[in-house]
């Protein structure tokens, strides 16, 4: 079965430890409600290094080629689930904030 992409993200505090696990708990909500989940934080985060600024900037690159991709933007904030924007509204959003 093919899922459709929802790209993952959330307000990240500063551990690490707990950021992978809320993003780990986020990625198995998004797959139990039947999307494939994209989550940058989980993907970029074990083979990226942000201080250097060459991977920093792919890092947002590749991020921002992911939303393009995905069909659902799903946003979380305290733990809770905000909102779920479905594809043009992620359209709206990027040129809002590109």
């Amino acid at each position: 079965m093919k899922r459709p992409l929802a790209y993952i993200t959330a307000h990240w505090g500063e551990s690490t430890d707990e950021n992978m696990k809320l993003a780990a708990k986020y990625c198995r909500a998004v797959y139990d409600a039947g999307y494939q989940p994209i989550c940058p934080l989980v993907m970029h985060s074990l083979c990226l290094r942000d201080a250097i600024p060459q991977e920093h900037k792919d890092d947002l690159d590749m991020s921002k080629d992911y939303l393009y991709r995905a069909s659902l933007l799903v946003l979380y904030a305290l733990g809770d689930l905000i909102i779920m924007f479905f594809l043009m509204v992620i359209e709206e959003y990027l040129e809002f904030f590109m």
